[in-house]
């Protein structure tokens, strides 16, 4: 079946895309994955070539084509070489998502000409030790200081590129903001390390996407000053809300595209091995598998496109990107795995893609909200 979401100008940005992954990726991943950092070079250079803001305004080095589709072609190229490194959709469509809502022409100023460049990476701290889904358990605090300024403290975990990271968005309670009688109130502000008082832990041991180097951060009266704060102040909490629907879409995107990339893979293995004299995709039971994986995956492709359109519309709604984050992370979890199983041992190989991808799609069902909460916030809205 054709896909209709895309323009000639989407797919010759796809070429570029693809011949950048090619070149300035691919070759270099089993390094980083060794090193487990990606190093900034790919950053900037990425840059160069226009991949980093496709729709920020010109005038601060973006491509000034508001269209999210830009942002999924990215998102898919990278998944069809088989990697979520780098995170280039954290600084893009996650990070960037608040810097273009938010921001300050003052603040666009200063800012997003080295975001788009990619000489500033981008990337959020809100997940805490003891708070991770459930974003309104944070204790990382903000408080005046007394001059004009405010005061940072407290710890932030899974900070994905926080050793790398130029442009750093903290949520922080803000108990300055409360309102009377409401819930504690949150603001967002925007470091840029190196600052007094930020302390990098080294990076997490993953089982997976080593080279996305995913520290702690921590605060000890970092001054923020009052040029820093994102947005309004107290207003946090409704611009996390706001914007969780286009991080847990580009999760949803990349889900599906690695498992579109490894189904399509396993299909050309299953034709090629061959076993008690036949090729092994010519087994009943394992044609059965693949014909469950390919209808599954065809499904999952309509009502994703569907939601690529709605976020273009600025009309996708939190449940649907809650379903579409669920479906498609637990979905791309089932087919590596499928996948896996049919290419035997050389499966259990980093030499073999569905090898490599296994490692790294199972944090899918767990970042930007576990299906778990995908399923409470979809049970929420039911008419029950």
């Amino acid at each position: 079946m054709a896909r209709d979401l895309f323009t000639a100008d989407h797919e010759a940005f796809r070429e570029v895309v693809r011949t950048f992954v090619a070149r300035e990726i691919t070759p270099h991943l089993a390094a980083w994955e060794a090193a487990g950092s990606v190093g900034p070079e790919v950053w900037r250079t990425a840059g160069k070539h226009g991949l980093l803001a496709p729709d920020m305004d010109v005038a601060h080095g973006g491509g000034g084509v508001s269209d999210y589709r830009y942002h999924v072609v990215r998102g898919e190229e990278l998944a069809r070489a088989g990697t979520l490194s780098p995170a280039f959709n954290l600084h893009s469509e996650v990070a960037g998502g608040y810097f273009a809502q938010l921001a300050t022409e003052e603040q666009k100023r200063r800012w997003l000409p080295g975001f788009c460049s990619g000489e500033l990476i981008s990337t959020v701290a809100i997940s805490e030790p003891e708070a991770g889904s459930d974003v309104a358990a944070i204790r990382t605090r903000l408080t005046p200081s007394g001059d004009g300024s405010f005061l940072l403290n407290g710890r932030k975990s899974f900070v994905t590129h926080g050793s790398l990271a130029g442009l750093v968005i903290v949520a922080a309670l803000d108990p300055g903001a409360r309102r009377p009688n409401g819930p504690p109130a949150c603001t967002l502000v925007v470091l840029r390390p190196p600052v007094d008082g930020l302390l990098v832990g080294k990076p997490l041991a993953k089982i997976g996407l080593h080279s996305l180097d995913t520290v702690e951060l921590s605060f000890t009266d970092v001054r923020v000053e009052p040029g820093d704060v994102l947005g309004r102040p107290g207003m946090g909490f409704l611009y996390l809300l706001q914007n969780l629907p286009r991080e847990r879409l580009s999760i949803a995107v990349t889900s599906l595209a690695l498992a579109e990339r490894v189904l399509e893979v396993t299909m050309a293995y299953c034709r090629e091995r061959r076993a008690f004299g036949q090729p092994i995709g010519h087994m009943q039971h394992n044609r059965f598998r693949l014909a469950e994986m390919a209808t599954a995956v065809r499904v999952a492709r309509a009502f994703t496109d569907t939601c690529v359109r709605a976020l273009d519309r600025d009309e996708l709604s939190v449940e649907e990107a809650s379903m579409a984050k669920w479906w498609n992370s637990e979905l791309c979890n089932d087919v590596v795995g499928t996948c896996l199983q049919l290419h035997g041992g050389y499966g259990f190989t980093t030499d073999f893609l569905v090898g490599r991808v296994y490692a790294q799609a199972r944090v899918q069902t767990i970042y930007g909200g576990t299906t778990e909460i995908m399923k409470e916030i979809i049970g929420q809205s039911l008419p029950l």
